[in-house]
């Protein structure tokens, strides 16, 4: 029996739930080390020498980097497909993909949901008010103006569901933790996209998980996602001690 996948990576990372509802999408039986961001001990380092999450372990063989894994899962596993058949939507899914990993990626997570979560939670920091201003009146609308006008009026970006779609949402999801919400007024289609996806039920199973770890310190967080039947590794990568990384750790 071959042996089963391994998730390194926190619930709450965008890049991290963009794997998972691919798990969940495709029915694959996976387990996952749910380190919080930027606790990873040396082994962790030695498997992902830029310190980001998500790490996938299949039997032996380490992959990186987000975009690279959800690849290789839809080589290894086609059905469902999560990547447009057609030649040029399949090129145009990819390249939302990486726009949410970078351009709304450096709004809502590194500008905004860092300052306000990750800076004063995890490391004890002073929130740069600045920064999150920055992010909320310029950054956001910038990135929020192009999504909406690449979006179609109803539906998935493509027709069926494809890892567009899923990146889009996954962001969202994670801002949505430091109460951001998209202005439906103003974005529309983006609203209406993220809203679609986030309802799907690979979303939602993952979005318990996520609320648990939320309301809980990190010594707790584990214990409680056991309780809610998290497929949780045997063992962890996970420190108790933060120390700055790259800030695409998350």
């Amino acid at each position: 029996m071959p042996a089963r996948l391994k998730i390194i990576g926190n619930y709450i990372s965008p890049y991290v739930r963009k794997v998972l509802v691919c798990l969940e999408l495709k029915g694959l039986d996976y387990e996952i080390d749910p380190i919080a961001p930027f606790v990873g001990n040396d082994q962790f380092s030695r498997l992902s020498p830029l310190r980001r999450i998500p790490v996938l372990v299949d039997d032996g063989f380490v992959l990186n980097d987000s975009s690279v894994i959800c690849q290789y899962l839809e080589d290894r596993h086609p059905a469902p497909a999560l990547y447009p058949a057609d030649i040029a939507d399949r090129a145009q899914a990819r390249w939302l993909e990486e726009y949410a990993d970078t351009r709304l990626a450096s709004g809502l997570i590194w500008r905004l949901f860092y300052q306000l979560a990750i800076k004063r939670h995890i490391f004890g920091e002073t929130t740069d008010e600045a920064v999150v201003t920055q992010a909320r009146e310029v950054e956001i609308p910038v990135a929020l103006d192009y999504l909406e006008s690449q979006l179609p009026d109803d539906g998935f970006l493509f027709g069926p569901l494809s890892i567009a779609d899923i990146s889009i949402a996954s962001f969202f999801r994670t801002a949505s933790f430091v109460r951001y919400t998209i202005d439906e007024t103003r974005w529309p289609r983006c609203a209406a996209l993220v809203a679609l996806v986030q309802a799907l039920p690979a979303f939602q199973k993952l979005a318990r998980l996520e609320e648990c770890m939320l309301r809980l310190p990190l010594a707790e967080q584990r214990g409680a996602l056991n309780t809610l039947g998290a497929p949780l590794s045997t063992d962890t990568y996970g420190t108790s001690t933060p120390r700055h990384g790259s800030p695409r750790e998350l």
